[in-house]
């Protein structure tokens, strides 16, 4: 029999991890019981030097100031144009610490950059986005970016009757076309953000069109909401890595299943990154609520697939 989880070491978090599966079985918790839910930037792949949805829209803003000069001195279009990733890098923090000021700003470019572009056109342009770009520093394709531990639990998962559903701030249609090929999650368990969509008829087989409005933004306190408008039940399993997934793990306690509630640390520099903005308030609640803390250093002997495996 193949050892479960073969690219976690022998430490606390996998042993919380077996255990808790261990026990659902053993107790026999019902099959349609057994929900588990992700985040996905840096929970489920890199979110580091910025979360790779980003990337993607500011290759469109680039475009986009390219044949307007105008748009070169607006924000976020200047720092998509000039590559000023540190105002990025400063608008995600923000945001995680309560600031919303900056994603305010680039919330108008983001909303802008696929406007009026129908649901398939976009999709088919994420999924050669994702396909074929690479990550800028780690020297692999953005598809090889996923975490090797978290692709395991999520397969060890599902081998014990877990539903496995990605609840992400990314946006949804953006994932959707590679989360069964990446971590074996079918399209229709991803959930994510949106911006609102319109049916147009053309007489032959009509679209649902992008509009430049928000819809939903599934981080902080969206996200149990978004789960139970979705799933219609509390998760035994949540996983997460920011101060966003806080009100997700808290939202998976059972007073009468057994749960597990992980929280991923990005503390390695060497294979991955080593940081704890926008981590901060969720690590001061680790201990006090119960949830295990996975340090990519210390619990993963594995970060990435090998890059044989690449996909796409």
């Amino acid at each position: 029999m193949t050892e479960p989880l073969p690219s976690w070491r022998e430490r606390a978090g996998k042993a919380a991890v077996l255990e808790f599966v261990g026990r659902v079985t053993a107790e026999d918790v019902p099959v349609e019981e057994r929900i588990a839910v992700f985040d996905n930037d840096g929970t489920l792949w890199c979110e580091k030097p910025m979360p790779i949805q980003l990337d993607f829209i500011l290759r469109r803003l680039v475009v986009m100031a390219e044949h307007d000069q105008e748009l070169r001195t607006r924000q976020p279009w200047q720092a998509a144009y000039t590559r000023d990733y540190d105002w990025l890098n400063a608008v995600i923090t923000d945001h995680y610490r309560g600031d919303d000021s900056g994603v305010t700003v680039l919330a108008v470019g983001v909303l802008a950059a696929f406007a009026d572009v129908t649901v398939e056109e976009f999709e088919a342009g994420a999924d050669q986005f994702l396909r074929t770009a690479r990550h800028p520093t780690l020297d692999r394709d953005y598809l090889a970016c996923s975490y090797a531990p978290m692709v395991e639990l999520l397969a060890y998962l599902a081998v014990n009757g877990f539903r496995s559903y990605i609840v992400s701030g990314g946006g949804r249609d953006f994932m959707r076309p590679i989360s069964h090929d990446v971590y074996g999650i079918p399209r229709q368990r991803v959930i994510g953000s949106g911006v609102s969509l319109i049916w147009k008829h053309d007489g032959v087989r009509g679209a649902i069109v992008r509009r430049a409005e928000a819809d939903v933004l599934d981080d902080g306190p969206e996200k149990p909401v978004q789960i139970w408008n979705r799933v219609g039940r509390r998760p035994l399993l949540a996983a997460g890595n920011s101060n966003g997934d806080i009100p997700m793990l808290q939202f998976a306690e059972q007073p009468d299943r057994p749960s597990l509630r992980l929280l991923l640390r990005h503390d390695d520099a060497a294979r991955e990154f080593d940081y704890v903005a926008g981590a901060e308030q969720a690590l001061e609640l680790a201990d006090a609520n119960r949830w295990t803390v996975v340090s990519i250093e210390k619990d993963w002997a594995t970060v990435f697939p090998s890059l044989p495996d690449q996909v796409g």
